[in-house]
């Protein structure tokens, strides 16, 4: 097992920087995960790290030496790529042997390292067979198969469930995870789907157009998010984002209306006066209806376009009017009434809005988050969001 180190890396292709000035470092036996969009770098940085690119700038560490000028057999790591890349005329056994026989391992050794792989990835049964034989899910397994024979330093994961169908990414997410418990090795892991991040990872680290923006552990980064980037791109539906200004101890704009507490208010957003309000869409709640003697005044009124029932939920999209309990009772809201803030709520299965065509919401004051104008987060305190 190893560390990766990446000190002030960076690649460019001409006047093209693809990835800028990265600061990271895979611990000793960690899962890391990089995620983001296409073209943020990610798997440039992976390819770079395997010795498949050329390092622009920067030292890049396996261990406890510096690899930039080693050649990618050499550097102790083993490779899965999105594409199963096994050989077609060769059976399962013979793949995952190839690349100790050319490396010359003599052949007792060969063939124990290739049964505790296959007794680990659930392989023993499909040996003889030819990668036209398995099903997709299986080719995957003969591919880290073929890795974990290695038994490199560092294993480098290319989004290697990407072509596999949804049952099977599911499947596979578990195999990966069990695989990592069994041998501690370190684990470099690009992909751009959250859920795989989310649920493989010890770390997650975001890359946006070749920056590194935050990396931290998967709770910490969808609890407390760094920015407006990070905090949008993980969570599923993202988090509703709106521009508001402070007034006193209430906050205004696009269609909010909420009162918090003085300490509430130093705690969310500082000395700022305008600043970019997140609120997931599970952090919405029904307001109690007015007609109850201690019903509070609520933070938002939201006009129903969509409602998408899925069972033990349901996703409710339209925009927010206001706080104004009277657009509750309003059949037809003008344009000029509508606030210019889409939204979507995750709310309960049995919810439905047939009551009307709004519906008046409450904030969880618990579960806000602040960025100033910059996109950057406000409320910094590791006290000052509950994790989950």
């Amino acid at each position: 097992m190893a560390r990766v180190l990446c000190k002030g890396i960076e690649k460019s292709y001409g006047d093209v920087r693809v990835v800028r000035s990265l600061d990271l470092e895979v611990a000793d036996g960690e899962f890391l995960v990089l995620v983001g969009a296409s073209g943020c770098g990610k798997s440039t940085t992976l390819r770079m790290v395997a010795g498949l690119e050329a390092i622009t700038a920067g030292q890049l560490y396996i261990g406890d030496r510096v690899v930039n000028d080693v050649a990618p057999r050499d550097r102790d790591i083993a490779m899965v790529f999105q594409s199963y890349a096994l050989y077609p005329h060769m059976t399962v056994r013979d793949n995952m042997a190839f690349g100790l026989t050319l490396r010359g391992v003599a052949k007792p050794e060969i063939e124990q390292r290739v049964g505790v792989a296959a007794t680990m990835l659930g392989l023993n049964d499909l040996l003889d067979r030819k990668p036209a034989a398995l099903s997709g899910g299986q080719r995957q397994r003969v591919a880290m198969g073929r890795a974990v024979v290695r038994q490199p330093s560092v294993f480098l994961f290319d989004e290697p469930l990407s072509n596999l169908d949804a049952k099977l990414r599911v499947q596979m997410r578990l195999e990966i995870a069990k695989l990592h418990k069994k041998l501690g090795t370190t684990i470099l892991y690009v992909t751009h789907d959250q859920v795989e991040a989310m649920t493989l990872a010890d770390r997650i680290a975001v890359m946006h157009e070749g920056v590194l923006q935050q990396c931290d552990p998967p709770q910490v980064i969808y609890a407390r998010p760094a920015n407006t980037y990070v905090a949008t791109f993980i969570g599923s539906p993202a988090m509703n984002l709106f521009a508001v200004q402070r007034q006193g101890t209430r906050l205004v704009g696009s269609g909010i209306d909420m009162q918090l507490d003085p300490g509430e208010m130093d705690r969310l957003c500082g000395d700022a006066t305008e600043l970019t309000l997140g609120v997931r869409p599970q952090d919405w709640k029904l307001a109690p209806p007015s007609s109850q003697p201690d019903a509070a005044q609520p933070d938002a009124v939201l006009q129903v376009d969509v409602q998408e029932p899925l069972g033990s939920e349901t996703f409710v999209f339209g925009e927010l009017l206001g706080a104004n309990r009277d657009l509750l009772a309003a059949r037809d809201v003008t344009t000029q009434q509508r606030a210019e803030s889409s939204v979507i709520l995750r709310l309960d299965g049995g919810f439905s809005a047939t009551q009307g065509p709004a519906i008046a919401l409450r904030i969880d004051r618990q579960r806000l988050h602040a960025f100033d104008a910059k996109g950057v987060r406000l409320n910094k305190n590791s006290a000052d969001l509950k994790l989950g």
